[in-house]
Formats: C-alpha cells, structure tokens, sequence
C-alpha cells in the first residue's frame, strides 16, 4: 500500500532504563527492504497547571542531554501500564504539588516521529488546589516558577523556551482561552 512500510524483522540492540532500541528490517512500498533504527519509549505527559489569575505554574530543572536548565510545564512519562489521564494528575501532585478540579485534555504529539515512538499527552489544569509539598521521584530536582500565561507565550514566540511539549501545550491553551473572545 502506498506510503507504508511493512516490518519484516526487529532486533533488539539496546535496553536502556527508560527506553529500548530496535534495529528493524522494513520492506518498502517498490518491493526493497531499508533498515529503520527505533527507538521504543512508553510516553508521556505534561500538563498546564492555569491558575485563577491567569498565571502558568512551570518548572526549571536541568537536562543533562541540553547541558543546560530548561523551563517546561509539569510533565513525565508514564508508567507501563499507566493511563495517561491519572499520568497527568499524578505529575501536577508531584512536580507543583497541586490537584485540579478542571482537566481537559489538549491532544497528544510525537515528538519525534522518524525514529522515536514516544507519544506525548497534553492536559489542561484549573481550579488548582492550595500548593502542598512536592513528591518528587528520586534524582529528580526542580524548582517551581509561577508567571503569567502572556509571558510564557511571549517566551516561545522569542525562542526562550525550547521544550518542544511546552511551546505545543502553552499554544494550545492560549488557542483554547482566547476562542471565544
């Protein structure tokens, strides 16, 4: 069929802590085989904890593969077996240490598709509870920042935040609020 490629063999190449690498054998649509390097990963989420004053709850936290400290929104990957629903939920409590009485779903994106079947969901949070102390998983350190929706638009539109996930969800929600205006 046009534009689809068909698996013929996978080989395990890596087994890492939080993904595998597959080496794949794929026939092509003309009849030829071509070799697919995949990388297997269980997704994740993140979500935008939006506050009544119109202020992001975000997170700093430094990313060894960047070599550098980022600022995202709330996100992780979820479990085997995990739903991303309650994924979500359970990051907003851990990272920003908030629960939400409003929780839309915003869609999912693959941040890397050529080679990477990681699938990312995106929620929206409002109605955030009082802050409670932060869970955080073990080798994890992040530091909260809170700011208004605007300046974080602002930020992705001046190229100052560079998560992927992030740039997509805060567009989203500025999509979702100002709908209706």
């Amino acid at each position: 069929m046009h534009l689809e490629e068909k698996t013929l063999s996978s080989d395990l190449a890596y087994q890492a802590k939080i993904f595998r690498v597959t080496k794949d054998t794929a026939l092509l649509e003309d009849g030829t085989k071509a070799v697919r390097d995949v990388v297997h990963h269980s997704g994740g989420v993140c979500v935008v904890p939006l506050t009544d004053r119109g202020t992001l709850l975000m997170v700093k936290q430094y990313r060894y593969p960047m070599h550098e400290v980022t600022l995202e929104v709330p996100a992780g990957k979820t479990e085997p077996g995990e739903d991303h629903y309650e994924c979500g939920l359970r990051e907003l409590r851990e990272e920003a240490g908030r629960t939400c009485n409003s929780y839309t779903y915003l869609g999912k994106l693959y941040p890397t598709p050529a080679y990477d079947t990681e699938v990312i969901h995106m929620y929206l949070a409002r109605e955030l509870s009082a802050p409670e102390e932060q869970k955080l998983d073990d080798e994890e350190f992040l530091d909260v920042v809170e700011l208004p929706l605007t300046e974080a638009i602002n930020m992705v539109m001046d190229g100052k935040i560079h998560d992927a996930k992030t740039q997509i969800a805060l567009l989203k929600t500025w999509m979702l609020i100002n709908q209706d205006k």
